[in-house]
C-alpha cells in the first residue's frame, strides 16, 4: 500500500469532488472503493460521480462492471489491487476513495479464501424461507448467527453456504463473514502500512446532504433509471432505493406514493451512513477530518499535502 493514500468515509460527505481535485492538483489517479458504483448503470441512483469530476483525473473501477454480474470484496481486491498496480507503473500516487468498509478492509489487511458459490446449493438454499435459513444457520454457527443482520437474506444465504461448503462454521471458515466488520489479516500485510484520512461531517450536516441528495436523485430521474434496468445481480439488487423504487413501480405511482418512497431511502441512506461511521471510527489506521470544520478548498489543500507526503515516502521507500 506504499504511494496508494486513502479517503474513506460514509455516503455523501463529498469524497469524490475532494479526491478528483486533489488527484487533479498532484497528478495522481483514483481508485473506486465504493460496492455499486463499480456497476454499469444506475448512475444517479449510485450517487457516480459526474462528468465534471471524472474529467478530473483517472478514475478507476467505477461503472465497470455489469449490473447482472455478482460483486464480492475478493474480486473487487483482485480488481483494485492491479489498477494500483498500473498506477504505481506510471509512477502516480493511487488515492483509494470510498465508503464500502469491507472493500477498503480487503484492500488494507486481505480476506481469507472462503468456498466460491455452488450454483445446485445455491438453488436448494434459494428455495427455503428465511424462518427455515436462520433456523439452519443457528445449527450449524451459532456464532455468525449472533453476529450477522438475521433480517438480511442474502447474508443469512450465504453464512449457511460457507457451512455447508467448507464444512465448518462459518465463524471458523472466515473471521467473520463479508459485512460484519471483520476479515481475516494476511500476516505479511500491515494495516500500519495503508494511510489515509476519515472524513465525515457532524451528524445533523451530513443527514442534511444526504435528505438533499436523495431529493436530487428523483428530481434527476432516478425513478425512470431504475426503470429501465434490464436483469439485476443479487448483489447490485442491495442498492440502496432500488427496492423501494421497485415496489413503487409496482404500484400507483402518485405524489404521496413517490413522497414515501424518497422518505424511505433518506432514512436507509442515514443507516447506511451511521454504520460506515461506526465502521470507521474502528479503523485506526486512518486519521479523522472533520469536513464541517472546513471548506471545501481548506480540505482539498490537507488533503494535497497528507497525499503528497504519502506519495514522496513511498517513493524513498521503493527507491
Amino acid at each position: 500500500m506504499r504511494r496508494t493514500f486513502f479517503i474513506v468515509g460514509p455516503t455523501a460527505t463529498g469524497k469524490s469532488e475532494l479526491a478528483a481535485d486533489v488527484a487533479n492538483e498532484i497528478g495522481a489517479e483514483i481508485v473506486s472503493a465504493d460496492a455499486f458504483q463499480v456497476y454499469r448503470g444506475l448512475d444517479l441512483l449510485t450517487a457516480k460521480p459526474d462528468a465534471s469530476i471524472l474529467t478530473k483525473s483517472p478514475h478507476h473501477l467505477v461503472g465497470t462492471t455489469p449490473l447482472a454480474e455478482e460483486m464480492n470484496a475478493e474480486k473487487y481486491r483482485r480488481a483494485a489491487s492491479h489498477a494500483i498496480d498500473e498506477i504505481h507503473s506510471r509512477g502516480k500516487l493511487a488515492i483509494v476513495v470510498g465508503g464500502s468498509g469491507l472493500y477498503i478492509k480487503a484492500l488494507t489487511h486481505g480476506l481469507a479464501p472462503i468456498p466460491e458459490s455452488d450454483s445446485r446449493l445455491r438453488e436448494t438454499l434459494s428455495a427455503m424461507s428465511l424462518d427455515e435459513l436462520r433456523s439452519k444457520l443457528v445449527e450449524l454457527d451459532a456464532i455468525t448467527a449472533r453476529k450477522i443482520d438475521m433480517m438480511n437474506r442474502r447474508r443469512v444465504l450465504r453464512a449457511v453456504e460457507i457451512c455447508l461448503l467448507s464444512g465448518k462454521p462459518a465463524s471458523e471458515a472466515v473471521a467473520g463473514i463479508p459485512e460484519t466488520g471483520k476479515s481475516i489479516e494476511i500476516p505479511q500485510r500491515s494495516a500500519s502500512a495503508a494511510g489515509g484520512v476519515f472524513v465525515y461531517h457532524d451528524r445533523e450536516e451530513l443527514y442534511a446532504r444526504i435528505n438533499r441528495r436523495v431529493e436530487a436523485m428523483f428530481e434527476n430521474g432516478v425513478v425512470e433509471e431504475v426503470r429501465a434496468t434490464g436483469e439485476v445481480s443479487a448483489t447490485a439488487s442491495q442498492m440502496i432505493g432500488f427496492r423501494e423504487i421497485r415496489q413503487l413501480l409496482d404500484g400507483p405511482a402518485d405524489a404521496g406514493s413517490i413522497s414515501q418512497c424518497v422518505a424511505a431511502i433518506q432514512q436507509a441512506t442515514r443507516r447506511y451512513a451511521k454504520r460506515q461511521l461506526t465502521w470507521f471510527r474502528r479503523q485506526t489506521n486512518f486519521s479523522p477530518l472533520n469536513l464541517s470544520m472546513l471548506t471545501h478548498n481548506e480540505a482539498a489543500i490537507l488533503l494535497r499535502m497528507l497525499s503528497e507526503r504519502r506519495k514522496f515516502s513511498g517513493l524513498r521507500a521503493t527507491g
